[in-house]
């Protein structure tokens, strides 16, 4: 069941992306619990950066930024201007972790206080920036680093274990030197605790989730990683969402 904030963050997802253009609502859903506890109870906007990797998911996190007085520019994809809460520009899959590596390492050079997370798809876990930055942060023993996997099993082109499986990317972290947890990435208990740990190694959390999670129609459904909803079907979502 989800609670009342995460249908409202959804509700609210619907309304701004229609309204901009957005239609990547799959991946949107599924990382609405890890968003909410990022930034409403985790993230201290004055010494943490967060960086949206997988940056068609946007609209929950455009959402939340307008919340905390940010305007960014409402894109399909994060386009960087810091002043307005966008770290980095993401879309292209596997930018953003690579950054959020060079931000910690840069981090504690210069012995700077201040956690950096960055929130990336199962589909971009394929992509092989993302084990060059696994190993690099390792190496480097980057534990103010810590990387959520929207663990939903669906990318662009279908499922991924169809695709170029990763099911495996928990244990290979581990094996090269990260502390790994995983959990239901729909459960606020569960997120909240992964998000609050602190360790001496950075920290990769497998978050489970549901792609399109709180839409009957939309969950676990690949032509939702990107389809724009007809006027029933936008009217049928925001039933679910307002019961």
């Amino acid at each position: 069941m989800l609670n009342k904030r995460s249908k409202e963050l959804r509700l609210k997802i619907i309304e701004l992306s229609k309204a901009n253009g957005g239609y990547h609502y799959g991946g949107s859903f599924s990382c609405v619990e890890i968003l909410i506890n990022l930034y409403d109870s985790v993230l201290n906007l004055e010494h943490d950066k967060f960086i949206m990797s997988k940056g068609h998911a946007c609209w929950g996190f455009y959402v939340l930024l307008h919340e905390r007085g940010y305007k960014p520019l409402l894109e399909g994809h994060p386009h960087r201007d810091v002043h307005n809460g966008v770290e980095w520009t993401t879309g292209s899959e596997g930018h953003g972790l690579p950054a959020a590596v060079g931000i910690s390492l840069a981090r504690k050079i210069k012995k700077k206080k201040g956690q950096i997370f960055v929130l990336i798809g199962d589909g971009e876990c394929q992509e092989g920036t993302t084990w060059e930055s696994m190993l690099l942060a390792s190496h480097h023993k980057l534990n103010n680093l810590t990387v959520i996997i929207d663990f939903n099993k669906i990318q662009g082109s279908g499922f991924v274990k169809d695709i170029l499986p990763v099911d495996s990317i928990g244990k290979v972290a581990e094996t090269i030197g990260w502390e790994v947890s995983e959990i239901n990435g729909h459960d606020n208990n569960e997120v909240l605790n992964s998000l609050n740990a602190k360790y001496k190694k950075p920290h990769l959390i497998v978050a489970n989730t549901v792609k399109g999670k709180g839409v009957s129609f939309m969950e676990n459904q690949p032509k939702w990683h990107a389809n724009w909803p007809s006027p029933e079907y936008e009217k049928k979502a925001k039933e679910e969402l307002s019961k």
